[in-house]
């Protein structure tokens, strides 16, 4: 039987545009003077981006490698998500730009150990093709933007450009296993932030704290809205797009129970002033670093004793995990000691009968951590033995993030705990002697948490 494919390249419609007549045609390829898109400088980054690429090198003598920014998603019909360049891409070339779309990265080997690092970019659409600059919805800079030639291109990156003629695909002829092992070694060598990587992502944490403030600032008006969450939502996202590129990932804006899923990002929830409100949001720089942070915030703006209970035991779990971070340690090591205190809360408080197994995960079933960077779930291809499983090192930037979801259909837990989620979140920078909390601007506690929150409601 007849099944619809989202595959265009067999037959190409466009419902709603209108024919071009020649009249039109050689109008449009007339008239047009010289516009340049960059002033001649090199983008932000680019002075640190030919040592990454040594790194790389030094890693695949004589082979060739290439690495792709990826390519357009369709979000329904002819409409395309925005694009993000691949995070590896940006970590070689700088190149951040949604125009990045289906470009490649190749270094070809040169010498007997050594590669020349070569950007296949599409080029300015020429104004005397129509079919490139205007009738091309997808890269036709008429609908998205003019993007740098390629003379431009090696000015911004210090990367010789050719112009794209195949797909990344072509251009490989990799196999799938050296593929794997390309990807887990760039996830690797990101590892170990530079001293520009961290004052990228302490931009990111800075525009994060205002959204954080926004939040606070709106709450009056998003407990009015049936869809509180959504209202907040908005807010802190609008703070990411204009002071960014956007959000690092979706905005988690989860109140009462909703704070117990995880991941909730429906956020179509109300507010309720007896509740709390879990938000789990950052800001991503232009150049794509991300921060990380999530505070849970009484919708009153006071905390219930039950929910300031829940609050200061989750805080302690993460006072144990920054104190557990250091050169050197485990990297789960922060892990187990905030789970330690975990458990043994909920032991006295009587719903555990021991802090011992296990059964603690039920109430706190996710990792309380991870690396942070371009991705906020950064350096994930790389092997276990050098992350997971690894130690820590210095310049390392990562996130601490124990949390208690009492679900609210859970009947091992008293009632009055059932529905309350918190989570406490911060970013965090490894030093020689320990960690350096990026964050600390947001409150932690839960009485400066009250007072922030009082200040910024009444001004």
């Amino acid at each position: 039987m007849p099944v619809i494919r989202q595959d265009a390249a067999a037959v190409r419609t466009v419902s709603h545009d209108l024919p071009y007549s020649d009249e039109l045609k050689r109008f449009m390829a007339q008239g047009w003077r010289p516009a340049p898109v960059s002033d001649g400088r090199a983008l932000p980054g680019a002075a640190v981006t030919p040592a990454r690429r040594a790194q790389l090198s030094a890693r695949f003598p004589g082979e060739r490698l290439v690495v792709p920014a990826g390519e357009l998603k369709v979000r329904s019909n002819d409409c395309d998500h925005r694009f993000r360049p691949h995070s590896a891409y940006v970590w070689l070339t700088a190149l951040t730009g949604e125009e990045q779309a289906g470009h490649v990265l190749v270094l070809e080997p040169s010498g007997p150990h050594g590669h020349e690092a070569v950007l296949h970019l599409r080029p300015r659409s020429p104004r005397t093709d129509g079919d490139a600059f205007y009738r091309d919805r997808r890269h036709g800079e008429f609908w998205v933007g003019p993007r740098p030639d390629l003379e431009e291109a090696e000015q911004l990156t210090g990367i010789r450009c050719v112009p794209l003629d195949r797909p990344a695909r072509e251009i490989s002829g990799r196999n799938a296993d050296r593929d794997s092992e390309l990807a887990s070694v760039l996830a690797e060598l990101r590892l170990v932030k530079d001293p520009w990587e961290v004052a990228q992502l302490e931009e990111a944490v800075r525009h994060t704290v205002s959204g954080f403030e926004d939040v606070v600032r709106a709450l009056p008006r998003a407990l009015e809205h049936p869809r509180g969450e959504r209202w907040v939502e908005g807010v802190f996202n609008l703070r990411a797009r204009a002071e960014g590129n956007g959000t690092g990932y979706e905005t988690i804006a989860a109140a009462g129970a909703h704070a117990c899923v995880l991941h909730w990002t429906r956020n179509d929830g109300p507010l309720d002033a007896r509740e709390l409100l879990l938000l789990d949001a950052g800001v991503e720089t232009d150049t794509l670093y991300t921060s990380d942070i999530t505070r849970t915030l009484p919708l009153s703006g006071r905390y219930s004793s039950v929910q300031r209970q829940v609050c200061e035991l989750v805080l302690a779990a993460q006072e144990a995990g920054i104190a557990a971070l250091r050169p050197g340690a485990d990297f789960r090591d922060f892990h187990r000691a905030g789970m330690r205190v975990v458990a043994e809360g909920l032991t006295e408080w009587g719903i555990l009968q021991s802090p011992d197994g296990e059964r603690y995960r039920r109430y706190t079933l996710c990792s309380s951590g991870h690396m942070l960077g371009l991705d906020v779930h950064d350096c994930a291809r790389a092997r276990a033995d050098a992350y997971l499983d690894g130690t820590l090192a210095e310049g390392q930037v990562l996130t601490v993030e124990p949390g208690l979801y009492f679900q609210p259909d859970d009947e091992t837990l008293p009632a009055e705990l059932r529905g309350i989620g918190v989570r406490i979140e911060d970013d965090l920078v490894i030093t020689a002697e320990g960690a350096r909390l990026l964050s600390g601007a947001l409150p932690r506690t839960p009485d400066a948490v009250e007072t922030w929150m009082g200040e910024l409601l009444a001004a």
